[in-house]
């Protein structure tokens, strides 16, 4: 009976660790965000003239245009760093971040914000960001949101550093 309990219980904790891992292909994608990264240019696609959005509860998009982003894909974790300017303060933000995957769907970038303790802010709601485009030097990212009553997204352009 011992045995039979012991054998039930290695299968249930292999089936755990498969359904939990990561494919290759997130662990590649990984790999390949972790480093030290610019965030050069944010596009919108949807919005005419110029606006003010209010990017992860922080601060105006404007705000984030060169920016400083850092990936740890050890432990997940992460910084982002708001430069100073006119309309500007800085803020240096803690992250924890993952790729994201669902059956059949295409892999998301997601952080949830943190603070200097590494508690989640934001009651725990994170983003999410398409991968437009990742290699060792550029990462592309999108997001959705609404914009006055209508559908807008907003093209992340990132280098590595």
């Amino acid at each position: 009976m011992k045995r039979t309990s012991y054998i039930f219980g290695l299968i249930l904790i292999t089936f755990f660790f498969i359904s939990c891992s990561s494919s290759k292909e997130a662990r590649t994608y990984s790999k390949t965000i972790n480093g030290n990264w610019q965030l050069q240019t944010i596009v919108t696609e949807g919005i005419m003239g110029k606006v003010k959005i209010m990017l992860f509860n922080e601060a105006d998009f404007n705000c984030f245009v060169g920016s400083s982003w850092s990936f740890n894909n050890y432990n997940d974790l992460g910084t982002y760093t708001i430069n100073s300017s006119a309309d500007c303060s800085v803020e240096k933000r803690n992250i924890r971040w993952t790729i994201y995957e669902a059956p059949g769907e295409p892999k998301l970038l997601q952080f949830k914000r943190l603070t200097d303790k590494l508690k989640e802010v934001d009651d725990g709601a994170g983003f999410r960001f398409n991968i437009i485009q990742l290699d060792n030097s550029v990462m592309k990212l999108k997001s959705t949101m609404m914009f006055e009553g209508k559908s807008v997204s907003l093209i992340y352009n990132f280098v590595k550093n």
